[in-house]
């Protein structure tokens, strides 16, 4: 089912099979999210798989999700194919084109699979789906369009694990059962030792092994799914609070796991008015749905909060579809989103256009000369990739955030309110020093550790990922799986 650990448990075994001499590489033929990324060539993946090439130590290719699925409202999602928009369908028109999708989507595992000594394939959802088994090519579809063995994740953290593992193996048809040959249970707590029956039960009634019981591991991976989890953390100890307002159609929420990683520094996401309080930083992220989420912000009150905020100095940045929502209207005159035009916030003197066309690129910045409290910010250098389907325009005399490596400018500078199209702003560790170290002397303190090696946490973490999971896995069993044997 979804979020019984696929995506973390990936990663592990990527990061697994690279320690031990493999090149290995992810693979998920469909992914939906609306969490993606911009590779180097300029296209588009969901970043799932993206932090499981990161840990198979190798370059994020789009051939590792040919196919992605971002929702742009409830009934429909824009189809990206190959890392470009093929189109805006509805849930009915997307199944009737699946079979066209199958020859591309074996073309990109294909040409992966020449390139790699293993492939380590992500499904999607539930193995089990049986009202849309004919034409799967995310689940037991593609495990036997790629001749590959299956490994069965569940969660028992949520219980009902015998009724999970059970239930999804006696629902597939014998030559789809016959694939898996092993089942994995993961998000244990407690004394893995008081399972053992458990194990031995799992074993007789499923017919197959388990190759190990996965613990609830202490590591800071992203993953797809991880903003519910992401919304819940509570911070102990901080010098700065930062508020990100969550949109009900927040995207690339990726973009603030440097902040999150930064000791000091709590990041909460809002959802309600009365939780914005007096934070240090707010931060309006990208969206799939900019109108619609920006209403939704009128409708309940945060945008009267934010903008009170703003009148009170507190330092606003907008991301993306962040920054579209600060300035003064957004017009959709091509249908992109739904249609129609919608006055933005008034906080930035900007207009937003809509178009057809999405911009996807991966760009090196650096600050010019900026005002108000992040004036530190001057001269910084950072990295990061554009995704948007808007064109937005400055006011005669406003001036820019950001000079791009193309010779171009980017985003827009008000006082203390900022906007930019640039995802991964703050993962450059010289821009999260000087914001957050000029936040932190706006009250009088100081942050030691802004600057740190994110690259290298990171690197920590998935290195820890692979630890939990290679003791708690019989990986004699699991090579002897992917050898055949």
């Amino acid at each position: 089912m979804s979020d019984a650990g696929k995506s973390i448990l990936v990663s592990a075994l990527c990061r697994i099979f690279k320690q031990d001499g493999y090149r290995v590489a992810p693979f998920k033929s469909q992914n939906m999210a609306l969490n993606s990324f911009i590779t180097r060539d300029g296209l588009e993946m969901g970043r799932a798989q993206v932090t499981q090439a990161e840990a198979a130590g190798v370059e994020p290719d789009v051939r590792m999700n040919p196919v992605l699925l971002k929702p742009v409202h409830d009934q429909g999602s824009q189809v990206i194919l190959h890392g470009k928009v093929l189109d805006t369908v509805t849930a009915g028109n997307y199944y009737a084109m699946k079979a066209k999708l199958k020859p591309e989507i074996m073309k990109a595992y294909n040409s992966l699979a020449a390139d790699f000594d293993l492939i380590v394939l992500e499904g999607a959802g539930c193995a089990a789906e049986l009202n849309l088994a004919e034409d799967d090519f995310v689940n037991m579809g593609m495990a036997k369009m790629a001749n590959a063995p299956v490994l069965l994740v569940g969660d028992i953290d949520r219980g009902g694990i015998f009724a999970q593992l059970y239930g999804t193996v006696k629902l597939l048809p014998q030559d789809e059962q016959d694939l898996i040959k092993a089942l994995i249970v993961n998000k244990f707590r407690g004394d893995r030792a008081l399972f053992d029956d458990g194990i031995r039960i799992l074993e007789e009634i499923c017919g197959k092994p388990v190759a190990g019981t996965v613990p609830y591991l202490d590591v800071d991976i992203d993953d797809e799914d991880s903003v519910a989890e992401r919304m819940s953390r509570k911070g102990s100890s901080f010098v700065l609070d930062i508020a990100v307002i969550f949109l009900p159609h927040i995207a690339n929420f990726t973009d603030f796991a440097a902040l999150e990683a930064t000791p000091g520094v709590r990041v909460r996401y809002v959802k309600e008015p009365y939780r914005l309080g007096r934070p240090d930083l707010v931060i309006i992220p990208g969206s799939k749905s900019t109108i619609f989420d920006l209403l939704r912000l009128r409708e309940c009150g945060l945008e009267a909060g934010i903008k009170q905020l703003a009148n009170r100095g507190v330092p606003i940045i907008g991301i993306c579809g962040g920054y579209q929502m600060l300035g003064e209207g957004i017009s959709d005159h091509a249908g992109t989103e739904a249609g129609g035009e919608v006055a933005g916030m008034g906080l930035l003197p900007v207009t937003t256009e809509f178009a057809t066309e999405k911009r996807r690129t991966r760009v090196s910045a650096t600050a010019l000369d900026v005002g108000g409290v992040l004036a530190p910010l001057t001269g910084a250098k950072l990295e990061g990739y554009e995704i948007h389907m808007g064109k937005t325009t400055l006011k005669g005399g406003v001036k820019p955030l950001l000079a791009l490596s193309d010779n171009t400018a980017d985003g827009c500078q008000s006082g203390n309110i900022y906007g930019t199209y640039l995802h991964g702003f703050f993962d450059s560790a010289q821009c999260r020093d000087r914001v957050l170290n000029a936040l932190a002397n706006a009250k009088g303190l100081s942050l030691a550790n802004a600057a740190f090696d994110f690259a290298a946490y990171k690197e920590q973490n998935y290195d820890l990922l692979a630890q939990g999971v290679r003791d708690a896995l019989e990986m004699d069993l699991i090579y002897r799986i992917v050898e055949g044997r």
